[in-house]
């Protein structure tokens, strides 16, 4: 005769202790409860799989927060899933396997991972700029939707929007979504990228504006003796005075370090990473560095010889990008019109132009000079093992001589 099991009750669980011998009490329909040496009392459902024909056990969790009717409510669930052909662990698991990935393929959280993955590759700038423009103009617009549920269609209204009011910025934001859709179909978490099908005729044309720059030699010569005669911060004045003489772009300005200086041979060196260009098989860049230069970082170290960057602010943080345009709004360099507007990036226009036509240096010293390469695999490998040093140094000297010939006596 079968043996009946006398299935568990509120009042009997209660006194239930743990019993060497026998610390299962089962209430039926594979459900026990199992009693722990330190008396916690743990549901378990054992079963036959449906798919394997295998025995298997899960647990409910513990007795009181999971109650007997609770217990016995779950164990039906599972049994009805079992007379349905459904393994329950599977199925469960199956179901937070789906929500797992819905939760990682959220929008905002694939374009959170997608960027993270580049900061380490980005200027600090560069990044925060770029995340900016992701989480404004579209995280915003897709809050709680999968990328995989995102249509095309949906991407077009963003971009035609900001086309309209920031063309060049629409284009970049074109690169990125492509950028950030490949690497979300890579990652899974949609099928395909939907921005293969948008065209790009929807952005509006950006006109090409090259940087406006002083290049007439009664102006330039006014900018200069602007620029020596500075009586503003010793960091903005000597900032201005080396970007007269070495034309770098001005985050790599601005960020220089004591570090990059090497007093004895006259060079500066930038670790290729944090370049403009950043491809690996081209070396650092280097640039040999003036006798006026030398000067000018002298009379800097006396300032901040204690500190990581040469030109800082009185906290000792690396002054702002921006700080050099605004003085020379300030100093009145600021008329396109008249050939008198000069930015930051305008000095390397200057020093390009007029090296083009005052001195005899081949095109690839110039062009090295400003730390641009050119994309002909054939000739970068072939300037990349040729040494310019000396070159730049001739050409570097004439600059600063040229820049020298033109300040008033008393500032020499």
């Amino acid at each position: 005769m079968a043996k009946i099991t006398t299935p568990l009750n509120n009042t009997m669980i209660k006194k239930l202790t743990y019993q060497k011998t026998n610390n299962m009490h089962t209430d039926g329909k594979g459900l026990s409860l199992i009693v722990k040496p330190d008396n916690r009392k743990i549901w378990e459902f054992r079963y036959t799989s449906p798919t394997t024909y295998k025995r298997r056990r899960t647990t409910f969790k513990n007795y009181p927060e999971v109650s007997l009717k609770q217990a016995r409510k779950k164990r039906n669930d599972y049994i009805n899933l079992i007379n349905d052909g459904i393994d329950p662990i599977d199925h469960f698991k199956a179901i937070k396997a789906k929500e797992k990935r819905e939760i990682k393929g959220l929008f905002e959280n694939v374009a959170i991972e997608w960027i993270e993955k580049q900061k380490k590759s980005l200027a600090p700038s560069t990044y925060k700029r770029k995340r900016a423009l992701i989480e404004n103009d579209v995280v915003s617009q897709f809050k709680r939707r999968t990328i995989s549920s995102i249509k095309h269609p949906e991407v077009v209204t963003i971009l035609e929007n900001k086309s309209k009011i920031a063309p060049e910025t629409a284009k970049r934001l074109y690169n990125y979504l492509d950028d950030l859709w490949r690497y979300a179909t890579m990652k899974g978490y949609c099928n395909f990228n939907i921005i293969s099908n948008i065209h790009k005729s929807i952005l509006k044309k950006v006109p090409i504006n090259s940087y406006a720059k002083i290049t007439d030699p009664n102006i330039l010569k006014e900018l200069i003796n602007a620029i020596y005669s500075y009586n503003g911060h010793i960091s903005t004045r000597n900032l201005l005075k080396f970007v007269l003489h070495v034309p770098l772009r001005a985050n790599n300005l601005v960020t220089l370090k004591w570090s990059y200086i090497d007093f004895d041979k006259k060079l500066l060196t930038i670790p290729r990473e944090l370049m403009k260009n950043k491809r690996a098989n081209l070396p650092d860049f280097r640039m040999p560095l003036s006798d006026e230069v030398m000067k000018i970082l002298k009379e800097q170290y006396a300032y901040t010889k204690n500190r990581s960057y040469i030109f800082t602010g009185d906290k000792g943080e690396h002054i702002h990008h921006e700080t050099g345009n605004a003085v020379l709004k300030k100093l009145d360099f600021n008329n396109e019109t008249k050939g008198r507007k000069q930015r930051m990036h305008s000095f390397r226009g200057t020093f390009r132009s007029i090296a083009e036509t005052e001195h005899n240096s081949s095109d690839n010293v110039k062009e090295i000079a400003l730390d641009h390469y050119t994309t002909d695999r054939v000739k970068l490998a072939y300037t990349n093992k040729a040494n310019y040093t000396k070159q730049l140094r001739e050409l570097m000297e004439w600059w600063s001589g040229f820049i020298v010939g033109m300040l008033d006596e008393e500032l020499r």
